[in-house]
């Protein structure tokens, strides 16, 4: 049975723990605000993007000319995936949840014959990955945002690369793997292809949804023509689209911490309330024995 020493040390270092994770969710809460509000203030800018983008390749007849942005390179073997977690850890299962997909995608893929490649963006996703897949990885981005908010000027780094990539001829597909923010409680880990362009399902529900209005207003006239406006904004989709998914990721790895700071304080409160009362029971039971002890010796005595 512990000693009363013990309990009261046990006490005093969960007391400390709770001071600390306390601390965090305060910090956490903070960061979350202005991250929340770039995420979904990028939400609207990144479909409007998306949608534009569908409307000026519907009217385009894919051929020899057509961006291999757009078109692809007409093969579907080796496939580029870029990975995005957080570099710091302590924000609950944000991380974990979207390594396992990645994990399950990475078995799919293999298993039906494609060669894979991986870039990481963020600190975590690359421990993770390199313990099974250290040969796949061909780079590793860390400390995007280190600043407290992230630049696009530091995801031009990275879609940069992965156009130089593409341009070189070095996979044929590529997809982003990040946590989508839904709200605070929500993080949901998705993956969406980035190369070649295909048209999201809701930017395909809405098109279809606006077809009768739009058949009825006077067509859309483009200058210069649909193949040279793709062949400028294709490369710029891809960078507001990883520029997209890190503001999502950021939002979501502050709301993860905030609520995983906020359970472990909780907890450390119960834990404390846990020891006091074992405390108190054994302080009970050790005046109980030495008020039995003075008692016997009285008695002896006597």
């Amino acid at each position: 049975m512990p000693s009363l020493k013990d309990y009261r040390d046990r006490i005093v270092s969960v007391k400390s723990t709770r001071k600390i994770t306390s601390a965090m969710k305060m910090v956490a809460a903070s960061k979350l605000k202005k991250a929340q509000e770039k995420a979904e203030a990028s939400q609207p800018y990144a479909k409007s993007m998306a949608e534009v983008m569908a409307r000026v390749a519907a009217g385009v007849n894919i051929g020899a000319g057509t961006s291999p942005l757009l078109a692809g390179t007409g093969e579907d073997q080796v496939h580029l995936l870029l990975v995005v977690t957080s570099d710091r850890g302590l924000c609950g299962g944000f991380n974990g949840n979207l390594l396992r997909q990645t994990k399950t995608m990475i078995a799919g893929l293999t298993k039906a014959g494609k060669t894979i490649k991986i870039v990481t963006v963020g600190r975590k996703g690359y421990e993770f990955l390199k313990r099974d897949y250290k040969d796949l990885i061909v780079k590793s981005f860390m400390d995007i945002g280190r600043s407290g908010v992230v630049q696009f000027s530091e995801v031009s780094e990275v879609s940069e690369y992965v156009l130089a990539l593409f341009e070189e001829g070095e996979f044929d597909v590529c997809s982003v793997l990040g946590n989508q923010f839904r709200s605070i409680l929500e993080q949901v880990p998705t993956a969406s292809q980035l190369i070649p362009f295909t048209f999201r399902e809701e930017t395909i529900d809405k098109m279809e949804d606006n077809a009768e209005a739009a058949s009825n207003e006077t067509p859309y006239g483009f200058e210069p023509d649909e193949e040279e406006i793709l062949n400028e904004l294709l490369p710029r989709n891809i960078s507001v689209q990883i520029f997209s998914a890190l503001l999502d990721s950021a939002a979501g790895e502050q709301a993860a911490r905030m609520t995983a700071m906020d359970s472990a304080t909780r907890n450390a409160g119960d834990k404390i309330k846990d020891l006091t009362l074992q405390y108190n029971r054994a302080r009970q039971a050790y005046i109980t024995k030495e008020l039995i002890e003075i008692i016997s010796g009285a008695e002896a005595v006597s």
